[in-house]
C-alpha cells in the first residue's frame, strides 16, 4: 500500500512510502484487539486498595454486653462489622490485576489495529521533522495544517523528540509516542494516526 508524504505544511512532497502489506493490508482480528485492550487496561490499575478487617481495627476486645437476656442481638467486641467503627466484612485487599497475553496474539493485535486505520483512510504520513523548542502553538500550527486539529490524534516517531512531545501536552485529545511505544489501546482510540517516516521503519522492524 502506497501512501503520499506529507511535510509540516501539509502539502504534498512529491514522495510516496510503503506500507507493508502483512501489517498494514492483514485482515483486521477484532477479537485480538479487545484482548489487547483489555491486557493493557488492567495492568494499568495499581490494585493497591486496601482496607481493614475487624482483625486490624483498633479497638477492645472485650464482650461489650452479656450473651442473652438483652433483648437484643448478641454481639462480641466493638470491632464488629455491624458497629460504626468495626471492621469491614471482605474488604478489597492488594492485588494483581494484569494478565497476560501470547506473544503472536499481542503482535496480531497491533497489526489488526494499524490494518483498520489504514482501511479507514486514517493514516496520515508525515516526513521526519523537530521543533528547535517545545512551543504549543507550533505544534497546533502542524495540526491544523494537516487539518486534523480538532480530532483525536496520535503521532508516532521513530525516536523520543522531547521538543516535540512537551509541545503537545498541553493540547487536548493529542499524544505523540515513539513507535517501540506504540500500544494498541492509543491506535484505538485515536481518530487521526500520524506516523513519520522514520517510524514507519521503526515498525517494520518491529514485526520483521
Amino acid at each position: 500500500m502506497k501512501i503520499q508524504v506529507l511535510n509540516t505544511q501539509g502539502q504534498p512532497t512529491g514522495r510516496e512510502t510503503e506500507l507493508p502489506d502483512d501489517i498494514f493490508g492483514v485482515e483486521a482480528n477484532d477479537h485480538a484487539i479487545y484482548l489487547a485492550v483489555k491486557q493493557y487496561l488492567a495492568n494499568q490499575r495499581q490494585g493497591t486498595h486496601k482496607s481493614k478487617e475487624r482483625g486490624e481495627v483498633a479497638g477492645s476486645t472485650r464482650k461489650i454486653k452479656r450473651q442473652k437476656g438483652t433483648g437484643t442481638a448478641r454481639a462480641g467486641d466493638i470491632k464488629n462489622p455491624l458497629f460504626r467503627g468495626g471492621g469491614r466484612v471482605f474488604g478489597p485487599r492488594p492485588r494483581n490485576y494484569g494478565i497476560r497475553l501470547n506473544k503472536k496474539v499481542k503482535q496480531l493485535a497491533r497489526k489488526s489495529v494499524l490494518a483498520s486505520k489504514a482501511s479507514a483512510g486514517d493514516i496520515v504520513v508525515l516526513e521526519d521533522f523537530s521543533f528547535d523548542a517545545p512551543k504549543t502553538n507550533q505544534y497546533l500550527t502542524l495540526l491544523q495544517s494537516l487539518q486534523v486539529y480538532g480530532k483525536k490524534t496520535l503521532l508516532v516517531t521513530s525516536d523520543f523528540e522531547k521538543e516535540v512531545y512537551m509541545s503537545s501536552r498541553n493540547l487536548k485529545g493529542t499524544e505523540v509516542v515513539r513507535a517501540s511505544d506504540l500500544n494498541v489501546y492509543d491506535v484505538l482510540k485515536a481518530n487521526k494516526l500520524i506516523l513519520s517516516e522514520g517510524a514507519i521503519e521503526k515498525i517494520k522492524e518491529t514485526f520483521a
